[in-house]
This record gives structure tokens, sequence and C-alpha cells, in this order.
């Protein structure tokens, strides 16, 4: 997944603040993902649930960028150009909304309380499939930014 997101920042970086920023939040999102995924020592409850709200925070934070800033720039340029972009995004849109009710819902499972070893346990399941359901994310995330917005990048230029 982390190299993923190099390559992507390789292909973007610098095509729009908006979406380089974001890129960077992802890289963020990753770093402590992959801090907490190697990690093996649940008695440390509360450090543990400390970086655990820092991915919360992280996660929340790219999930709403990507819904209310990046989505729409990119229905924007869609709409503008109307080139069938709206309906590659009406496709995949609700695919994204799956990842983000799994985002959601992971972070409720923290909702400010404090989590017993057994509850950390049970988290890391769910840290699984928060992983799995973010690579899905990124790889339409991608997919839309290659074809909503580089596809108009030489276009946006000359404007």
């Amino acid at each position: 997944m982390l190299e993923n997101c190099r390559n992507a920042r390789e292909r973007w970086g610098g095509v729009s603040e908006l979406i380089d920023r974001w890129l960077k939040e992802r890289q963020e999102l990753l770093v402590h993902y992959c801090d907490l995924s190697g990690e093996n020592d649940f008695s440390q409850t509360e450090a543990l649930r400390e970086k655990f709200v820092r991915l919360c925070e992280v996660l929340v934070d790219y999930v709403s960028t990507g819904h209310f800033e990046i989505y729409e720039q990119l229905v924007r340029e869609a709409k503008e150009f109307n080139d069938g972009g709206q309906e590659l995004a009406a496709k995949l849109y609700p695919r994204i909304q799956e990842t983000t009710e799994v985002a959601l819902n992971f972070n409720d499972r923290l909702d400010g309380k404090e989590l017993s070893e057994d509850e950390l346990k049970a988290l890391y399941g769910e840290l699984s499939k928060l992983g799995e359901s973010l690579e899905s994310r990124f790889e339409m995330e991608d997919f839309l930014i290659e074809h909503l917005h580089n596809a108009h990048a030489g276009k946006l230029a000359s404007v």
C-alpha cells in the first residue's frame, strides 16, 4: 500500500495543490496504519489507544477531504468537460461510500472510551478489514484522479 501511495504522488504530485495535499494526508494515514499493524504488545493499552485515536483522526480527515473537497472538484471538472466523467463518478462513488462506512464504523469503535486489552485485540481484527477497504478506496480514488483530472490537465492549463 505504501508503495502505491508513493507511485500516486509521483504521478500526480504538483498537478493540483488540493490533490497534492490530500495525497500527503493519505501517506500520513498509511504511516499511522502501518505503525499500528506491526504492533503485537497489547499490554500497553493507553499507548495503543493513543495510536488508534491518532489513526482515526487522520482517517476521518482524509475521508472528509475526499468527499467534501476532492470529489467535488473532480465532478466540477467532469461537468465542465462533459466527456463521460460524470457517469464514471456516478459508478464509483457508491463503492467509495462503502469504504467510507467501513472507516467511520472503525472510528466509532473507539468513540472516546478506554479500551481493555481484549477490546484492543478485537480492534486489531477490524484494523485488517480497514486496511483492505483503504486499499480498495485508494485504487478507486487513483482511477478517478487519472480519468477525471489528469485527462483534463492539459485543457485546464490552457484555460
